[in-house]
């Protein structure tokens, strides 16, 4: 009988998804990956404009809370993930279209449970309304706590470990 692989067909060997942390320096090229990972969920909304994209992430970059996911040595993408009173914010999660839809994004989500998990705190996070991550949060154990006229609001809970 043939023994089932460690994770699903198609999906990265999680051994060889790498976490850096970010340096001052990742910035430009990290805002430039933020803006090629959202492009089509803001060109559905009608909302797509590349400096905009690429200003949000300059406006609060934080790379001491930063890490770059890379897989077979190539920058697959980046997240953010910030202490907040209430817990953890995740500010950035991208993942670049080459990567997408082939589990690295629950490879990443796994990290930043364990992450959340080991610290006792929540994780909060926002979603552009209409976009895919949406279904990706639910499916990961995140709630709807709010939402505005652009985005959903959602919140993890810490597990106990």
């Amino acid at each position: 009988m043939q023994q089932e692989p460690s994770h699903p067909a198609g999906a990265p060997d999680p051994a060889a998804v790498v976490f850096k942390p970010a340096a001052a320096g990742d910035l430009e090229a990290l805002a430039d990956l933020r803006a090629e990972s959202m492009r089509a969920s803001l060109e559905r909304v009608g909302r797509y404009d590349a400096e905009r994209a690429r200003k949000r992430l300059r406006d609060n970059w934080m790379p001491d809370c930063t890490w770059t996911i890379e897989v077979d040595g190539r920058r697959a993408g980046f997240y953010t993930l910030r202490p907040i009173d209430e817990g953890l914010k995740l500010d950035h999660l991208y993942i670049l279209p080459a990567f997408q839809n082939r589990g690295l994004g629950g490879i990443v989500m796994r990290r930043i449970a364990a992450q959340a998990d080991e610290a006792g705190r929540a994780i909060h996070l926002g979603a552009l309304r209409d976009s895919p991550s949406n279904a990706f949060y639910r499916r990961h154990g995140y709630v709807q706590t709010s939402e505005d006229a652009w985005d959903i609001y959602y919140i993890r809970a810490a597990r106990a470990q």
